[in-house]
């Protein structure tokens, strides 16, 4: 039944409405498109990542790694875990490892995630390069979801194997299926013989052979393998205390045949392993007959809903009213049944010879024939497409608290495998992608607009149960092709109202939530905007950002320690070895992006600079792997750090995106506007534009950021344009830029874009200058403790100690603040620097050397152009010394300047007591005397 609309509810769906009829104006003219049409609302719009081709430097070199991991993995690996969700072969391929196999933290429960990161990074290499390899494996893997759905829509089929007579039906790991027997099997029997061919494939503790009873209390068990890893029979009425059992001597072998027997009459029970008894039992005062008729007979089922299906492969199964003898059993070693003395089962008699459809023959002469089925059914609508069953998502509905071992983020995952089938339309113009993502999108519809709101916003509050990524994003994506109305109004079915609200009204209420969980929701609000126009949304999008950027921002442009948000300002004070989630700076750069695209404040690509060159490069471990991607999940920020490119045994989240990352580089080099009336050049990055609505080609020349610059070359067609070219905001002195070698008037600002407005002629030529500095970012809650840049990289100390390191870095500071002269470079080594007998180098290399990220600042004694002053640098009460008031006036234009810089700023500290008058003289003094580099 479905639930009271609300009243918001109420006047969404009359703003959706309208906005839906103008996106299903252009649903049949981009049916076949490469790409969702731009929203009206972007001023700003990218490139296409066809249109932008990297050059040689760290972008291509990280970026080829991981296309020729993309190129060699098995993909088969990666479908295995939904064929086997569908009970289809799953053709010998093993499970990836980590959070996306069957044996993964929580069991898996987050399967099927891994594979959509996967289509995502296939689509970007495919429209990254054009190399047919990347989509004919995405067809690969689209053809194969395809099969799995319509698997799932229909009811199980048997998977016919070689048996150990014939043919035999096999239950694949992970497929939930059983074999459901009719009732009067045991039919109040007082002696029995139950016999199977097994072939277990999995050490699943508790999985049962058969399992006959009516629930947890009442039941007769033959369990493959318990937790001492021997086979067991038992019988109770009385439930697990009051079992009578039978116990195996040794494990049955895994992917090989084994017979297993159990006979009961006249009080003794029997177990047998391959024609040999094993255990008996001879005070069993109870029968099957005690049971009566159980309302349950399964095969490869357990009443104890923790226990595993069996997984391997069933042959003959029978079942006979009287305790066949130790030789009627030992024929049973190397014949059927029905060739041996005891003969078919005359309860009843399964051979498994079946290859086609769900129902098994019962050849005991009484029509017992047995059923395939799941356990959990089936889905609830067809468009379902999951690699674990729809339980999960069943069980979140009912769920007051979390608990990821249960379920564990299905909508999360659920976003993955859309985003991954949506990128695989959009890279291929595959159809059959974009009818299983549109499917996708309808069953969720179905589900999720009959619960209450209530309901819902209780789920989407739940930490990382009730996580669901960036869905919202990728379903108005959708809808943006699509047209469908129930796509736009289901993007509003994920609102997170109290964290919206109190975004919207400028709230800071992120303490203590998990950062990741939520950074994408605010993506999906900026493409709410975009189809709705409901400007709350864009306004929660902005002021969120503002809360994280610079709030919660480490150096390198990463957030989070131990997954969550602490206060705001709390840098040094939540520095660990689980700091900087790389899957929130992949979300934060995709938010500034996505800002950026309606309101083009500098800043957004500022921190875009800061992220992408400093932490997602260097979440990239510079070496190749045929398993594992190389990313890191955490970076910890801790002195002596090492980073972990191989997290939890592979399939992290964070190696998802990290996939993705590594094949979309240049997605944000180059913009457009709307009208097309200006290029945007945001990041100086070797590569090459294709501007074919203009006609013209933009080549990048530089190696940058080894290079303190960038040269452009407009080739093509002749027409005017303006060129915005961005000025960092750490690019405080000598940003210039040259037409034809012609220098270009104005004065470019730190944080702004310098514009060249002018009618282009193919050979242009743009040389772009920018000086890099030395400087230090201190932690917002510690000034003294701090982390170096030069220009846009983040350089860090190698060293192997464990505690904070100290330097002083004014020792020989140049007249224009730039802190280099008092490093000494590398020869050889770019951007690799010593200092005290410690390297720094750049954060984007992706070794395993230990690092310091932060480091304390220690400037004991005053010092100018190395002249030890011999008097000691003193601070006030907020820690603030002599020469950073000094230096905080720089650039100085001349040594005169910084000379009376530094006589007001001791005459000031004399005054108020806090330096000597003679120590203030001979600070001045060796002002005076020491030389300066500008």
């Amino acid at each position: 039944m479905a639930s009271p609309l609300s009243r918001r509810t109420v006047l969404q769906s009359a703003m959706l409405a309208t906005a839906a009829s103008g996106f299903a104006a252009t649903a049949s003219a981009q049916a076949s498109a490469a790409a969702p049409p731009p929203p009206a609302s972007w001023t700003l719009q990218p490139f296409h990542l066809k249109d932008v081709r990297l050059g040689d430097g760290i972008f291509a070199g990280k970026r080829q790694l991981m296309l020729d991991h993309a190129r060699g993995y098995d993909v088969n690996r990666l479908l295995q875990v939904f064929r086997a969700n569908a009970g289809l072969s799953t053709r010998g391929a093993v499970a990836p490892g980590g959070w996306e196999g069957l044996d993964g933290e929580a069991n898996g429960n987050l399967r099927g995630h891994y594979t959509g990161h996967f289509l995502t990074m296939l689509s970007q290499a495919h429209a990254g390069t054009g190399e047919q390899v990347y989509a004919d494996r995405i067809r690969t893997m689209v053809e194969a979801l395809a099969e799995v759905r319509e698997a799932l829509r229909r009811d199980p089929a048997v998977l016919a194997v070689d048996g150990r007579f014939g043919s035999a039906a096999e239950n694949v790991r992970g497929s939930y299926q059983f074999v459901d027997l009719p009732s009067g099997v045991l039919d109040g029997a007082g002696s029995i013989t139950l016999s199977a061919w097994v072939k277990p494939t999995h050490e699943g503790n508790w999985a049962r052979i058969f399992d006959f009873g009516d629930n947890t209390t009442r039941y007769m068990y033959l369990a493959a393998r318990t937790a001492n890893g021997v086979p067991r029979f038992a019988l109770t009425t009385g439930g697990p205390g009051a079992e009578q059992g039978l116990d195996g001597t040794s494990a049955l072998p895994l992917n090989r045949w084994s017979h297993l027997a159990v006979t009961i009459a006249d009080g003794t029970g029997t177990l047998y392993v391959n024609g040999s008894a094993v255990a008996r039992n001879t005070a069993m005062t109870l029968t099957p007959a005690a049971l009566g008729t159980p309302a349950d007979n399964w095969l490869g089922r357990s009443h104890f809903s923790a226990d595993p299906v069996f997984a391997g492969a069933f042959d003959e199964f029978n079942v006979w009213s009287r305790a066949l003898t130790p030789d009627e059993i030992a024929a049973l070693q190397n014949n059927r049944a029905a060739d041996t003395p005891a003969g078919r089962g005359d309860r009843a008699s399964y051979a498994f010879d079946e290859t086609t459809g769900a129902t098994f023959t019962d050849a005991s002469g009484r029509g017992l024939h047995a059923t395939l089925r799941r356990t959990w059914g089936g889905p609830s609508h067809p468009g379902f497409l999951a690699a674990y069953p729809e339980t999960q998502f069943i069980q979140l509905e009912s769920m007051t608290s979390s608990d990821y071992t249960k379920v564990w983020a299905p909508y999360y995952t659920a976003h993955k495998i859309l985003r991954g089938l949506l990128d695989a339309y959009l890279a291929t113009d595959d159809d059959q992608a974009l009818d299983l993502a549109s499917g996708m999108c309808d069953w969720m519809y179905s589900r999720l607009s009959r619960l209450p709101d209530a309901t819902r916003q209780r789920m989407w509050g739940l930490f990382s149960s009730g996580e669901y990524g960036g869905i919202v994003e990728a379903i108005v994506d959708l809808h943006s092709i699509t047209g469908k109305a129930e796509h736009l109004t289901l993007a509003r079915l994920f609102d997170l109202d109290e964290l919206i609200d109190a975004c919207a009204a400028n709230t800071d209420t992120l303490d203590g939530l998990h950062a990741n969980q939520h950074i994408p929701i605010f993506t999906g609000l900026v493409r709410l905007y975009d189809a709705t126009g409901e400007e709350r949304c864009l306004t929660a999008a902005r002021n969120f950002w503002g809360m994280v950027v610079p709030q919660r921002m480490y150096g390198i442009g990463g957030t989070s320690t131990g997954e969550f948000w602490r206060a705001p300002g709390v840098i040094a004070g939540t520095i660990s070895a689980t700091t900087a989630e790389t899957c929130c700076a992949y979300n934060m750069l995709k938010l500034s992006r996505m800002l950026f695209f309606h309101e083009q404040e500098p800043a957004y690509l500022d921190y875009y600079e800061r992220a992408l060159y400093n932490q997602v490069l260097g979440s990239k471990q510079d070496s190749a792997d045929a398993e594992k991607p190389l990313v890191t999940y955490f970076i910890g920020l801790t002195p002596g750090h090492v980073r972990d490119y191989t997290p939890k045994q592979g399939t992290t989240c964070c190696e998802g995106t990290g996939l993705e990352s590594a094949t979309k580089y240049q997605d944000s080099v180059y913009f457009r506007k709307a009208d097309g009336s200006a290029l945007y050049v945001n990041l100086y990055s070797p590569s090459t534009l294709d501007w074919a609505e203009k006609g013209v080609t933009v080549t990048q020349t530089t190696d940058y950021p080894r290079e303190q610059g960038s040269t452009l070359t407009v080739r093509g067609r002749s027409g005017a344009f303006e060129l915005r070219l961005r000025v960092p905001s750490w690019a405080t002195a000598g940003f210039r830029v040259t037409v034809n070698e012609q220098t270009v008037g104005g004065t470019p600002r730190p944080g702004s874009y310098f514009a060249v407005s002018r009618t282009w002629q193919d050979g242009d030529t743009v040389r772009v200058t920018i000086p890099f500095r030395l400087r230090v970012e201190r932690a917002l809650d510690d000034p003294s403790l701090q982390t170096l840049f030069y220009g846009p990289v983040n350089l860090v100390a190698r060293n192997s100690v464990t505690t904070h390191l100290e330097f002083g870095l004014y020792r020989n500071a140049a007249l224009s603040g730039d802190l280099l002269p008092s490093l000494t470079p590398v020869t050889g080594k770019p951007l690799h620097y010593t200092l005290d007998g410690t390297e720094f180098v750049p954060f984007f290399e992706g070794t395993e050397e230990p690092t310091h990220a932060y480091f304390r600042r220690a400037e004991p004694r005053v010092v100018f152009g190395n002249t030890v002053s011999g008097v000691a640098n003193p601070a006030k009460a907020d820690g603030t010394t002599l020469l950073d008031e000094v230096w905080a006036g720089a650039p100085f234009s001349s040594k005169d300047v910084l000379v009376t810089r530094v006589r007001t700023t001791v005459d000031a500290w004399v005054a108020a007591g806090l330096l000597s008058r003679a120590d203030g003289d001979r600070v001045v003094r060796t002002a005076e005397q020491a030389s300066y580099v500008p």
